[in-house]
């Protein structure tokens, strides 16, 4: 990418209103600010920023203002996502759907969404098993950046950049703990391949056990009901 592309893409990405929601087809703001930069993508596929931020979009990049994409969802109100604790089995798959880590709890346990942290992405909601999640419209009739603040938006993109560094740190350390196992004398004494996990083995065994866990979960959320 040139440095004109690439300065492009960084102002873009700062208008942006940063809930990383991918409702614009990417999977992030910056993936979407990239590719209106480099391969001139349309400028009106972000619902959150509804038609005020097709606006900003077509005065930074000089291209004309479109109606907003349909294809993409229409502009609306804000919500927070908030968990009915008594469905709740639980599982901690919408702790891995949320781009800010913006839910806390642990397997077999209530989860509990923090508001100030939630950007109302909506990806926790097809992530649930039980549909515990449930949204809550908190701007009224405001849609847009009517609905969001610059302020919000950019407190939004560091909980995003912190949970991607978080991840990234996990799966190094994960990397090294495979490796340090591998190369350990007991390991290399018993000469056994098999012993020793591999990164997609041990990723294999994690989400094993995570189905276990919530097949479990909602074995007992069905007799609760009963």
């Amino acid at each position: 990418m040139s440095s004109l592309k690439s300065s492009l893409a960084a102002q873009i990405l700062n208008i942006l209103p940063q809930t990383q929601c991918t409702r614009c087809g990417y999977p992030d703001c910056e993936a979407y600010a990239n590719a209106i930069a480099v391969d001139g993508v349309d400028i009106n596929q972000c619902p959150p920023g509804g038609q005020e931020g097709v606006r900003r979009l077509a005065e930074l990049t000089n291209r004309p203002e479109l109606a907003l994409d349909a294809e993409h969802g229409p502009e609306g109100p804000r919500h927070i996502a908030w968990i009915d604790e008594e469905v709740c089995i639980g599982c901690t798959l919408c702790i891995d759907a949320c781009p800010t880590d913006a839910i806390i709890g642990t397997h077999k346990k209530m989860h509990t969404v923090i508001e100030q942290h939630c950007t109302g992405c909506e990806l926790c909601i097809p992530a649930c098993p039980v549909d515990c999640i449930l949204l809550e419209n908190v701007t009224a009739d405001q849609s847009g950046w009517n609905a969001w603040s610059a302020e919000q938006a950019s407190h939004a993109r560091r909980r995003y950049e912190q949970r991607k560094e978080r991840l990234t740190y996990q799966a190094r350390e994960h990397d090294l703990r495979l490796k340090a196992l591998s190369l350990s004398p007991t390991a290399a004494h018993l000469g056994h391949p098999s012993t020793v996990s591999t990164p997609h083995s041990a990723l294999s065994a994690d989400a094993l056990k995570k189905k276990a866990i919530i097949e479990e979960a909602m074995r007992r959320a069905k007799k609760l009901k009963s």
